[in-house]
């Protein structure tokens, strides 16, 4: 039997229709409300970790470019020259960056990160205070690095880092408590031309 036979019936089965019809638009609307912000959470915390690579990648291309511009006996060897191509580079792939250098130098490769010579009075295999030391880069203190700060002289090996400071493109990570400018390192060692004879590093005994 057609529904047109029973008119009452449709007129009461047609406001049931539009009703569900408007529930299930309101439950839709409530669950995107509720996952939406988990959503562009998870895009724009992608994009912000695309972005830290990025970061990264423009970091070591800069520097290793400084690698093989110092290598070369016609590259730009200058301390200031590396930095300002080094600072060009960066700038250019990270506007809003703070780029900042440091330099220790070595007289050569295996003195990298030794610590200076001590006499081990008590035999502890660690330095104490009164322990008679060898003071090769010339501040008077015991150092577990015995790098000198500065560029060095000719042939002295370089350990070279670049750091950048960055503000963060979404902030995202301040919801897990991290800051919103961020830093990143990039180290290589380089080697100063022969542009003369290397001085000698003579160390001087201390006993403080």
């Amino acid at each position: 039997m057609s529904a047109l036979a029973h008119p009452h019936r449709t007129a009461r089965v047609a406001p049931l229709v539009a009703c569900a019809a408007r529930d299930q638009d309101g439950a839709a609307a409530l669950e995107f409300a509720l996952m939406a912000p988990l959503l562009f959470l998870m895009i724009f915390g992608t994009l912000e970790m695309a972005h830290s690579f990025y970061v990264k990648g423009v970091l070591t291309g800069a520097v290793n470019a400084a690698a093989r511009n110092s290598s070369l006996q016609t590259g730009p060897t200058s301390q200031t020259t590396i930095d300002a191509a080094v600072s060009k580079i960066i700038k250019t792939g990270v506007p809003n960056s703070t780029v900042t250098f440091t330099r220790k130098n070595y007289a050569e490769f295996t003195s990298i990160g030794k610590p200076e010579d001590f006499t081990d009075t008590n035999k502890n295999a660690k330095r104490d205070a009164g322990e008679c030391f060898t003071d090769m880069n010339g501040n008077s203190l015991w150092d577990a690095d015995m790098g000198k700060t500065g560029l060095g002289g000719a042939d002295d090996v370089v350990v070279y880092t670049v750091s950048i400071s960055y503000t963060t493109m979404f902030n995202i990570g301040t919801f897990w408590g991290l800051p919103k400018t961020q830093k990143v390192n990039s180290t290589t060692i380089l080697q100063n031309q022969p542009f003369s004879t290397q001085s000698e590093r003579v160390g001087v005994q201390v006993c403080t």
